[in-house]
């Protein structure tokens, strides 16, 4: 009877002794591992402030465009020459709580630039960073004027004439209205004015690449780029409604088909200059100048404001309507008519004092 109790005593203490070992190799597991997570965490904390990012030059400007996702930034930075590992940038922002911060835009960036200030920088933080919108339908003249006012661009364009801006900014082209793409520019206080628009006008020849390349047999008749400008410029200042864009367009396409003149008061507008009061009158309509749509057929000589992105694809991609005519409704939308007595009555219902 004692042997079997010293038995069980003796069971009982190995089983403690074996018990002990293993919660003393478990926390010596877990200790190791902590540490493990501790030099990860301070690998990568080196990596987020320190470490620079690889750049394909020196000096790069990166386009954030609107709707970019989170999962998507690192392949979007990727393209256009700043390498950031996926994992450390979906890391970084999670643990920074400001993804959904991520604001669209044209960024200029300058190596070394780490992974915390490329962020900083992307969600506004950056007290060094400063910013210009460029709003679309800004003429050239409302552009100068706000670049002006910017209390930190160096105001070197102001004084240029036009075939000197061009030759700074734009060579090649024949004119700068419509060459500059409207988006928000973020740079370093110095700045000058000639290369913020450097940029504008770069980021503008791409999506004017871009849309005419959707161009397809039988769209739009038009002949170069540069005329997809022009057309794109009126159809910005027709309407602000992305539903609208594209018939917008198909009725100006239609009429240039047709061989009908344009009739934009937006384009006669823009021939009046300064001189317009606000008030378009009949007599406006009568006055020819080069960009009167009124009183000369074709698309005018120059674009007449600066074009974004979506009236550009809207231009390059019209709707499949045969409407020859459009009216305002007065609430932002627009009636469109394939015959001109249907297009009178639209006007009579939507134009005229009740």
């Amino acid at each position: 009877m004692q042997e079997n109790s010293e038995k069980k005593r003796n069971r009982k203490s190995a089983h403690n002794s074996a018990r002990r070992g293993l919660s003393r190799r478990l926390i010596a597991l877990g200790s190791l591992l902590a540490t493990a997570v501790v030099l990860v965490l301070s690998l990568a904390g080196y990596g987020y402030r320190l470490q620079p990012l690889t750049m394909a030059r020196p000096s790069l400007e990166v386009i954030i465009e609107p709707g970019t996702l989170p999962a998507n930034l690192a392949e979007a930075l990727g393209r256009q020459g700043i390498v950031v590992p996926a994992w450390a940038l979906r890391l970084a922002t999670r643990l920074r709580g400001d993804a959904r911060s991520i604001q669209s835009g044209s960024y200029q960036f300058d190596h070394p630039i780490t992974l915390a200030g490329l962020l900083d920088k992307l969600v506004r933080r950056d007290p060094d960073q400063q910013e210009l919108r460029i709003v679309a339908g800004w003429t050239m003249r409302q552009l100068k004027a706000a670049m002006k006012r910017h209390p930190t661009l160096v105001h070197n364009a102001q004084d240029l004439t036009d075939a000197q801006l061009i030759a700074a900014v734009a060579p090649g082209v024949q004119f700068l209205e419509g060459w500059f793409a409207p988006d928000s520019y973020l740079f370093p206080a110095g700045t000058a004015e000639t290369d913020l628009l450097r940029r504008a006008y770069q980021r503008q020849t791409h999506l004017l690449e871009q849309a005419w390349s959707h161009l397809q047999a039988g769209g739009p008749p038009l002949g170069t780029p540069e005329e997809l400008l022009i057309l794109a410029s009126i159809v910005e200042k027709e309407t602000a409604r992305a539903d609208d864009r594209a018939r917008i367009a198909a009725v100006f396409c239609n009429r240039l088909r047709a061989r009908m003149r344009l009739q934009s008061d937006p384009t006669t507008i823009y021939g009046l200059g300064e001189n317009f009061d606000g008030n378009l009158r009949r007599s406006d309509l009568r006055t020819d100048t080069l960009w009167n749509t009124y009183t000369r057929a074709g698309l005018p000589i120059t674009p007449i404001a600066m074009p974004g992105r979506a009236a550009l694809e809207a231009t390059a991609a019209p709707a499949a309507i045969s409407a020859l005519y459009f009216v305002a409704r007065g609430d932002g939308t627009s009636e469109f008519n394939d015959e001109f007595a249907e297009h009178q009555r639209a006007v009579e219902r939507w134009q005229k004092p009740h």
